[in-house]
């Protein structure tokens, strides 16, 4: 443990931002995996909102630091195509 007093705050601050990053990346899987299952079970409708859904989780990773830009539009497409495919 560090001895100097900012130290101490810089592990307490890093420890928070950890868990902030972990939960909010452990949603964006969430709501990954529900689309997922929409497709799954075949219904359009529900595989279109849970499409709208991902692609808001997936831009608000991006707006958080959790995702890279051009892995978030690489996400989008690959999500978009599978709606596709589906109808």
């Amino acid at each position: 443990m560090a001895n100097i007093k900012s130290s101490k705050k810089d592990v307490i601050s890093s420890k928070i931002a950890y868990e902030k990053n972990k939960a909010a990346k452990s949603a964006l899987k969430t709501v990954l995996k529900k689309y997922d299952a929409a497709l799954e079970s075949g219904d359009k409708a529900a595989a279109e909102v849970a499409y709208k859904a991902a692609v808001k989780a997936v831009d608000q990773g991006v707006n958080k630091g959790i995702v890279n830009k051009n892995a978030a539009a690489r996400k989008k497409s690959s999500l978009t195509l599978k709606l596709n495919k589906l109808a």
